[in-house]
């Protein structure tokens, strides 16, 4: 495997058993993916093609049935849970459509929680510096003493993005992160990822049904069948 991709995922199926019906479907099929340090990628597809079971599966959130995945360099089957959960903490960073703050924590409380999952407990100083520093970079330093219920939810989902960034991943999965939002509160937030992905040298991988973000991206893919393809444009 080639330790300076972010992820190598080769031939990877996954299923799942359908109760209703008694059976189990196929979600992805032989997907081969290498993702680079700083790259930009979008998936795109309908509903329940396999885009969020496609990011879980980055994010080692779940296993696949067969096949391999790499993050940066080690192999997550041979992970266990604790080194599984030791790896999400520090090298991969979650945004989800919806923000997930916690109501009664202010927004510098909640974006430096993260760094309590660490394996080695940072200086909390320091990690409240970074906080401030990656919330002014989003435009929200001045409402880190407030409580989400105060901001407007393109604010909490920036907050959502700074608390994603706060261990300094090297990767970023983001998951309809703009599903949320109007198309000019969309787009503001795609090009806000796009100026932390070059800002902190990570790879940033985006699922979405907006075309307008997904065209911001450099590389989009499809999955079509449960197998994924790169969009001709």
């Amino acid at each position: 495997m080639d330790k300076a991709m972010i992820i190598e995922m080769d031939s990877v199926n996954k299923s799942y058993f359908d109760g209703d019906k008694g059976v189990r479907r196929d979600v992805l099929n032989d997907v081969s993916l290498r993702v680079e340090p700083g790259e930009r990628i979008s998936v795109i597809g309908h509903s329940g093609c396999g885009k969020s079971t496609l990011l879980n599966l980055m994010g080692i959130l779940d296993v696949p049935d067969s096949g391999s995945i790499v993050i940066n360099g080690k192999d997550a089957a041979c992970l266990s849970e604790k080194q599984s959960a030791a790896m999400r903490a520090m090298d991969i960073g979650f945004v989800f459509q919806l923000h997930h703050l916690l109501p009664q924590a202010t927004v510098l409380e909640n974006v430096t929680l993260p760094s309590l999952a660490l394996p080695l407990r940072p200086d909390p100083k320091l990690v409240e510096a970074r906080a401030l520093d990656l919330l002014s970079k989003v435009g929200i330093a001045e409402h880190a003493n407030q409580f989400p219920g105060t901001l407007s939810g393109g604010e909490r989902q920036r907050a959502a993005v700074v608390r994603a960034l706060i261990n300094k991943p090297s990767l970023l999965l983001a998951d309809e992160p703009t599903g949320a939002l109007d198309s000019g509160h969309a787009e503001e937030l795609a090009g806000l990822l796009l100026d932390l992905n070059s800002d902190e040298g990570i790879a940033l991988i985006v699922v979405t049904h907006n075309d307008d973000v997904a065209s911001m991206m450099d590389r989009r893919l499809t999955i079509t069948s449960g197998r994924l393809h790169d969009v001709c444009e």
